[in-house]
């Protein structure tokens, strides 16, 4: 069975559950879905991103910019005080992104070793399923790697099962399964009660998150993804599309049946000088998460709000909107709010998007942050590529890593 949740010029949803419902749809509204959307095998149904965990070297003073910078609210707390005696995590969330900061309380193990070698960054990409051990069974059995075997927690609210599988460089899935669960986040955290609560931004949901690979190793995790995990690929680009007078990249973007989820694979192109993907690569120490993207309903407002709280945003030249609405039509916005804010504009056949990003938010030249407001469109913003590349390439110059 497929669920595929798509956004209609009426603005209706329509819950689909067989290729031919989809057809039935098409013939009678103007949407049009990618072929190889329908492609996808759903072995391995996802609802959603359940959260994304990141170890890093201080989870208390990095909880707090998530909560001062991004307004991010305080959920859960593990570590001392609830028994856990290596390690503890907070636990922040906004509308339905959460996101897990977690840090060594001990020398050495696996936690120390991950932000020695990559600096701070993204271990984990939790997945929302109806059956962790299923989950576990279908991706192994296809040749995953497994990481956690699955796994029940329990405590008097109910209880998580979890289990897990590698990725590309030391990125994992977690298979989260909840549907028994009543408490604050799952068994061995506890209520997160600080004084300290900024108002939020907006940010409502994890639209898709990038992941960096080195040379020629796209296409591997690409046929992971649709051999392992039942995604298909929803758009590809080349260097042509994605290319300046100085570098390049490629990227395919791989997409579960219903849509939820939705992870763009990045590796380097022949340039005249080292891309941002190889920038990533060297400082990350290996493939990795390069971008979450942070979807809003009002990208004017989120972005001001995060710019006024010292969230730094690569800029294009004012000369980009000088002819950008005679590419991308009309809007609803007005353009100088946009343009005083450096906001990109990008169409494709099902409406517009809106979107910014922001510089690196670590002291490594690694992860960064895009916001991100569809209005109908489906794409990746192809039309803003020049303008964006250009941008980080003069952030790298600065750096001395072009």
């Amino acid at each position: 069975m497929i669920f595929i949740n798509y956004y209609l010029p009426k603005k209706k949803y329509y819950i689909i559950q067989s290729i031919q419902e989809i057809m039935e749809i098409q013939d009678k509204t103007s949407l049009k879905l990618p072929k190889e959307n329908l492609e996808a095998k759903d072995f391995l149904p996802l609802l959603g991103t359940d959260y994304v965990e990141l170890y890093v070297g201080n989870a208390k003073q990095a909880a707090y910019y998530y909560m001062s910078a991004w307004g991010f609210q305080p959920l859960a707390y593990a570590g001392l005080e609830t028994g856990l005696k290596d390690r503890v995590s907070y636990v922040l969330e906004q509308d339905k992104i959460r996101i897990v900061l977690t840090s060594s309380l001990v020398p050495g193990g696996p936690i120390n070793k991950h932000v020695d070698s990559h600096g701070d960054g993204v271990k984990a990409i939790a997945l929302w399923v109806d059956d962790a051990v299923n989950s576990y069974k279908e991706t192994t059995s296809r040749g995953a790697k497994s990481y956690l075997s699955p796994q029940t927690l329990e405590d008097d609210n109910g209880k998580v099962v979890l289990s897990g599988i590698h990725t590309y460089g030391e990125t994992v899935h977690l298979f989260v399964e909840r549907s028994d669960y009543h408490g604050v986040f799952m068994p061995g955290y506890k209520k997160w009660l600080p004084r300290y609560k900024p108002s939020e931004v907006g940010l409502r949901y994890i639209d898709h998150m990038v992941g960096n690979v080195g040379w020629n190793e796209m296409n591997k995790w690409c046929e992971f993804y649709a051999k392992v995990m039942g995604f298909a690929q929803l758009v590809s680009f080349d260097d042509k599309d994605i290319s300046t007078d100085y570098t390049a990249l490629m990227s395919k973007v791989m997409s579960n049946g219903n849509g939820r989820i939705k992870f763009p694979i990045n590796e380097p192109a022949d340039g005249r000088k080292k891309s941002q993907i190889e920038e990533y690569i060297q400082f990350y120490n290996g493939a990795g998460v390069q971008h979450m993207a942070m979807a809003t309903n009002n990208i004017i407002h989120t972005v001001s709000n995060l710019r006024d709280r010292g969230i730094e945003f690569l800029t294009v030249p004012s000369s980009y909107y000088d002819d950008v609405l005679d590419r991308v039509g009309e809007i609803d916005e007005e353009l100088e709010p946009l343009k005083d804010l450096g906001i990109l504009i990008d169409r494709d056949d099902e409406g517009y998007l809106l979107q910014i990003f922001t510089k690196p938010v670590l002291d490594r030249p690694t992860m960064f942050i895009e916001i991100i407001q569809r209005k109908g469109a489906k794409s990746f913003g192809k039309g803003n590529f020049k303008a964006l590349f250009e941008a980080i390439e003069r952030e790298q110059a600065s750096r001395g890593t072009l």
